[in-house]
């Protein structure tokens, strides 16, 4: 059966939410069209890392002196978003893997959700392990997210989405680990 394909070329709104506490929040990719959302689940690592990668992008456009398009340093004031998710919040699927890429054609930011494939029981041995590549069966998604944006609202799509990450629980400094609000033990490596 062929992927379904949810296409979003020039939406309306793309943003990273949450719904939940610090500590036990979901994290979700909400792409809207008109009247057409979709939501897809995403964990807290995935959200930071795709907003990373985003700024990474834009910022080697902005140091490309052979690139014609101009690439804005921060967010423009009219694209900031600050808006809680769209609801109803319903999951298509929850992300099992992302890609990030640059289309220079349309000057987009292009994201690709990937959803998690059950592996059929062909594809392993016996013993449970994967088969050599020789022998593997290909999998194909049933559906998948495409959201292109263009640099402005990659750049907006980025801070909001670092703003959220990071408003979470904060980091114990001595050890590293987020600190609960009900009280946060703390076991200090040798040396402090």
């Amino acid at each position: 059966m062929p992927t379904i394909v949810h296409g979003f070329d020039w939406p309306d709104r793309v943003v990273v939410g949450t719904i939940g506490n610090p500590g036990a929040r979901t994290f979700y990719l909400q792409a809207r069209d008109g009247a057409r959302l979709v939501t897809v689940a995403l964990e807290k690592e995935q959200s930071a890392a795709l907003a990373e990668k985003i700024d990474e992008i834009l910022d080697g456009l902005i140091a490309n002196e052979n690139t014609s398009i101009t690439v804005p340093a921060v967010t423009p004031v009219e694209l900031v978003d600050n808006e809680p998710l769209e609801q109803p919040v319903e999951p298509q699927f929850r992300a099992a893997a992302l890609s990030l890429g640059w289309d220079p054609s349309t000057a987009q930011i292009v994201i690709e959700a990937y959803p998690f494939v059950e592996a059929d029981d062909d594809s392993t041995d016996e013993f449970g392990e994967p088969l050599p590549d020789s022998r593997a069966v290909e999998f194909e998604p049933e559906e998948m997210l495409v959201v292109r944006m263009p640099v402005g609202t990659a750049r907006a799509f980025a801070d909001r989405t670092l703003e959220i990450v990071g408003a979470g629980r904060p980091i114990c400094p001595f050890c590293g680990t987020p600190m609960d609000p009900d009280g946060h033990v703390c076991v200090v490596p040798d040396g402090f």
